[in-house]
């Protein structure tokens, strides 16, 4: 009995097994006669056999060797494993955009769901970032990056992908908004801890930018990822030469690595990346971590600010906070109370349980800032002035506390053309362009536009100069040609002389012409007065500016009469130093602008100071007479102040008092503190006058002569008293 209830169960099997291998075949055509549904199966037909599967459409992925062996694709990497033991093991929705591919698609929205947001955690292991993450419908089109600060940078092109995730997590905004979240009014004292919602108490702790920062910081102000300090300005985007000025300009988008042959093409003798990192360019000739030496690589000058940084964190903590503070850049949460006083980041200093917690709001702002440069390892490319200028005002900002910390040689900007920080280059940045009227000089692509047409449209936003402001890049490394130039008086002048058939001759000094010549002269004021009495207020009058440094109609004087220069009178011509060929690199070095002393002390060798140009008088004559023969700086002062104060008395007269702020637009201003509306044209020349010396700091070196001459006609002109006054 129990061998026929094997055979049966056998039979029984096969017949199953045989309908199972029927119905898993691929339904036969329409044509052929289908199996039947119900057992047993005689007649079931041979099932055809299926297709091959398609070829793939791309047989060989390009550039997958080099993203195979890029950062991108370590799957080692604590960057995508870091949730593995985690329960739920799942990378939560905060991280997922940058440490998931699904998490990066659902962020751009390419997985179709709403863009901007990533919906839900991603299991752990998550992967690594596959070729899918960026290339996608999403990332086709995505043109535009918002930061953690809120702001949003458009136009970037393809690179938008990488800032997606190199932007930090982090800014200014959030710090101060967690400083606000506790209360923290006072800079120097640790907050009370705040309930959580779970009402335990939380006490105010470290805010951590996060890894590789890249598009922070080459945007620099543009995305605020550092602790930028109120009422400071500071540097945009890190304007590179075209084309390598962005993350793909200069890293290749797949293996990640930098493109050292592109970077050769200008640093020549950068073999390898570490030879590259020793770069120094002219545009940075300022000594900023104050250790006398401005030969050093960017790279040394932001460690030398940084070590600085670091030491005041730790003055001040053990000093001001209470609690010593230790650092490790590769253990969280990175900052530590130094409880054995020895300063390192030790074993036992990174017991969880010791993790530093006597935050003030000024230590806070400084370690944020000192994580931020820690953070990026390639920040001496990206924007080391921006993290300089960070670093610097944090030190300056714990030293207001500490008063302990030596910052005299310490610099935060770089020279004049390369000051991106300050107010010449920043002006723009809520307008989005610098306009047509002042790209020439306010913008790195301004100067070529105008020597190339003759005239500007509104140009990008610059951090200072670059190279190609002054070097042809179609001629490199010579500079432009320019042979004269023309003054807003309409008189064209040269540094080069004329040739043998009069025509003038180019002269590199006649770049520095394009800009330091004023935006007006004596002619523009006389047309602005044209038909109006001398004497009577007029609201229609406006006060009209040089504008700043016009050193060059200094020089030039009466050739180009950027000053007023009244009828009748007789005004010199160019400086004798111009008539014996000397020219602005002759006094000035072109990069950092400093005076060449050395050259000067030749000459000056019995001043008071040879190495100090404001001390030189050569006639030793009292122009001001007030009983000294005082530096010629000091006595053109003397001219000034006399006109000053005949400007105030005549004004008063008027019934209409004016005061004058040399840092404050539009200069002149009224008893109520608005701008001055009560201008005669003979007021108006004077102020214009007085504003022009006090626009040209140089002006004792330009042209003292011409200076005297016209400040002095101006005293008289609006009934000043000229007693003891000599006139040139």
């Amino acid at each position: 009995m129990r061998s026929k209830l094997i055979i049966v169960g056998a039979l029984l099997l096969l017949l199953a097994l045989g309908l199972a291998a029927c119905q898993s075949q691929t339904p036969p055509p329409a044509t052929e006669k289908p199996c039947p549904t119900a057992a047993p199966c005689p007649e079931c037909p041979t099932c055809p056999t299926p297709p091959p599967p398609p070829e793939p459409v791309v047989k060989d992925v390009p550039f997958q060797d080099l993203w195979a062996a890029s950062p991108h694709n370590d799957g080692e990497a604590e960057a995508f494993n870091h949730w593995n033991e985690d329960d739920p093991a799942e990378v939560p929705t905060s991280c997922a955009t940058c440490h998931s591919t699904a998490g990066y698609q659902d962020f751009l929205g390419a997985d179709g769901s709403e863009a901007g947001k990533v919906d839900q955690a991603v299991p752990a292991p998550a992967g690594t970032v596959q070729c899918v993450a960026c290339h996608n419908a999403a990332t086709a089109t995505l043109d535009k990056v918002t930061f953690p600060s809120g702001l949003e940078v458009t136009g970037v092109g393809p690179t938008a992908r990488c800032m997606v995730c190199h932007q930090g997590r982090e800014s200014k905004v959030s710090v101060d908004k967690r400083l606000a979240d506790y209360n923290a009014t006072d800079l120097d004292a640790v907050p009370a801890p705040i309930k959580n919602d779970a009402g335990n108490d939380v006490p105010l702790g470290f805010l951590n930018i996060h890894y590789y920062a890249a598009g922070a910081t080459l945007y620099g102000t543009q995305a605020k990822g550092g602790y930028e300090y109120d009422g400071k300005v500071y540097d945009g985007k890190f304007r590179h030469v075209e084309g390598i000025d962005s993350c793909t300009g200069c890293h290749d988008s797949h293996s990640l690595e930098v493109k050292l042959e592109t970077c050769q093409e200008c640093h020549e003798g950068a073999t390898s990346l570490e030879e590259l990192k020793k770069t120094r360019m002219l545009g940075s000739l300022a000594d900023y971590d104050g250790d006398g030496d401005t030969k050093e690589p960017i790279a040394d000058e932001l460690a030398g600010v940084q070590e600085i940084l670091y030491a005041a964190i730790q003055e001040y903590a053990k000093t001001v906070a209470g609690a010593g503070i230790t650092y490790d850049a590769a253990a969280y949460p990175y900052f530590f109370v130094d409880a054995d006083g020895d300063g390192a980041a030790d074993k036992d200093d990174k017991d969880a349980s010791i993790r530093y917690s006597a935050w003030t709001p000024r230590l806070l702002k400084a370690a944020y800032n000192y994580q931020t440069v820690t953070k990026d390892p390639g920040a001496f490319a990206h924007n080391a002035k921006y993290m300089i200028q960070l670093m610097y005002d944090s030190l300056e900002d714990l030293n207001a506390k500490l008063g302990t910390i030596d910052m005299s040689k310490m610099h935060r900007d770089d020279p004049g053309h390369f000051a991106g920080a300050t107010e010449a280059f920043r002006h723009w940045d809520e307008d989005g362009e610098v306009e047509a009227g002042c790209a020439k000089c306010h913008s790195a692509t301004g100067l070529p536009q105008f020597i190339e047409y003759g005239a500007n449209i509104g140009n990008e936003i610059s951090n200072g100069f670059m190279c190609s402001t002054c070097h042809n890049e179609a001629d490199w490394p010579n500079r432009y040609s320019v042979a004269e130039v023309t003054f807003p008086s309409g008189a064209k002048v040269t540094f080069g002389g004329t040739d043998a058939d009069g025509k003038p001759v180019a002269n590199d000094a006649n770049l520095c012409l394009m800009c330091h010549q004023g935006r007006s002269s004596g002619p523009t004021v006389n047309r602005a007065l044209a038909g109006k009495d001398p004497e009577t207020p007029d609201p229609a009058i406006r006060f009209l500016n040089v504008h700043y440094f016009a050193a060059g109609a200094t020089l030039f004087g009466a050739d180009t009469q950027g000053a007023y220069e009244f009828e009748g009178k007789e005004y010199v011509g160019k400086h004798p130093h111009v008539e014996a060929s000397f020219t602005c690199a002759s006094c000035h070095d072109v990069h950092a602008l400093e005076i060449k002393v050395e050259n000067c002390a030749g000459c000056h060798a019995a001043a008071a100071d040879p190495k100090d140009p404001a001390t030189y008088n050569m006639s030793g004559t009292d122009w001001d007479g007030d009983g000294t023969a005082e530096p010629v700086k000091d006595e053109i002062a003397g001219f000034g102040e006399r006109l000053y104060a005949a400007m105030q008395a005549y004004a008063e007269a008027k019934g209409a008092p004016i005061e004058y702020k040399a840092a404050s637009y539009p200069y002149f201003f009224g008893a109520d503190g608005s701008g001055y509306a009560s201008w005669t044209p003979t007021l108006l020349k004077a102020a214009y006058n007085y504003q022009y010396w006090q626009k040209d700091p140089g002006a004792f070196a330009h042209n003292a002569k011409y200076v005297m001459q016209f400040l002095y006609d101006s005293i008289e002109a609006v009934g000043g008293d000229t007693t003891g006054l000599t006139r040139p």
